[in-house]
């Protein structure tokens, strides 16, 4: 134990504190900048196992911030390289490689297991998948972004508290990754260490942690800001506030209308039905002549939003019997859920 004497010292660490490390279980989404600021600390608090997902290769363009990579390493494995450069600094840490991009389809039998997840990725849509597998099996993540200059840092489904979907509700916006806005090595550290700092606080049980909290900190002027958020109110869905009928899942399920999936591929949970078609709005303008026009189409999507979205560009393309399905993916899912326990 003489390896954390500094950190054992501190009177909110001590023996106790430096078994908690030990004992924790924590995987680091992405391998990328903010993933070899985030790494490091982790392994050299004593973090007990550590995961790493990442399905990217070392690219020449990744090294002015990738600190962890140098260029004999390039056309290798992200998440490999991380792990035995972390290894080489503490041996006693059990390291766990996925070679693999996070999806909706692995991600909830890759979380379990894990005390804590850290998102390190530039990937908004991935950010979803991270929130709502977190949500579904009851761990929290802290969460980590960079635009230019500017970082964001929060904690989110921590002991009940507000997801990412509270603060971030719209899955249609767009953000620019690290390769289309610009950014410095010194942002993407900077920020990777205090999701660090976040995660070994809640580790350790101290602190104050950031759960509904954004964190925004810009590195040209060195100004802070932390804006407090909440869980979000749910919404009452408002039926019938246009021409487009709307159907209750047990309603929507009857019959052998097409049931149309507006979500993006991967998102969880997968609804398969045998008169099920999943067509993401991204790509209905390009792919709507695929569906029938004479047929009933009862469109859903997660939770209502962009069902609307899709039922409005079909009915311009000439679709006259649209219906939407009032909820989403997870109320048609629980209904299957509910009738096969009853049967």
């Amino acid at each position: 134990m003489n390896r954390y004497i500094r950190q054992i010292n501190l009177p909110n660490v001590g023996d106790s504190g430096q078994k908690k490390l030990r004992d924790s279980q924590i995987l680091v989404i992405g391998a990328g900048g903010l993933g070899c600021a985030v790494l490091p600390y982790l392994a050299a608090a004593g973090v007990g196992r550590i995961g790493i997902i990442d399905g990217d290769k070392i690219e020449e363009s990744n090294l002015h911030r990738q600190v962890l990579y140098g260029p004999h390493q390039i056309g290798s494995y992200k998440s490999k390289i991380a792990a035995e450069s972390i290894i080489k600094n503490n041996p006693d840490v059990e390291v766990l490689v996925y070679e693999e991009y996070l999806s909706s389809k692995n991600s909830e039998k890759i979380f379990q297991g894990f005390d804590l997840i850290i998102d390190a990725t530039d990937n908004l849509f991935i950010r979803y998948v991270i929130n709502d597998t977190c949500l579904a099996l009851g761990i929290p993540f802290v969460y980590g972004s960079i635009h230019q200059f500017q970082g964001q840092v929060s904690v989110f489904n921590y002991q009940g508290g507000p997801s990412y979907r509270d603060i971030f509700p719209d899955e249609n916006q767009t953000v620019p990754n690290c390769a289309e806005a610009g950014v410095l090595g010194t942002t993407v550290g900077l920020i990777g260490m205090l999701q660090a700092n976040e995660a070994i606080k809640i580790i350790l049980e101290i602190g104050d942690v950031l759960s509904g909290k954004l964190l925004i900190y810009d590195m040209l002027s060195h100004s802070q800001q932390v804006f407090e958020f909440g869980n979000a109110p749910k919404k009452e869905k408002k039926e019938n506030s246009n021409s487009f009928e709307s159907l209750n899942p047990e309603e929507a399920l009857v019959g052998d209308a097409i049931l149309l999936d507006v979500r993006e591929k991967g998102e969880v949970p997968v609804i398969e039905f045998a008169n099920s078609i999943s067509m993401p709005l991204s790509l209905m303008e390009s792919e709507s002549n695929k569906l029938d026009k004479e047929a009933e189409i009862r469109i859903f999507c997660q939770s209502g939003a962009r069902s609307r979205k899709a039922a409005e560009l079909l009915s311009k393309k000439g679709f006259q019997n649209l219906k939407l399905i009032r909820g989403g993916a997870k109320d048609l899912l629980q209904l299957t859920k509910n009738e096969k326990s009853i049967s």
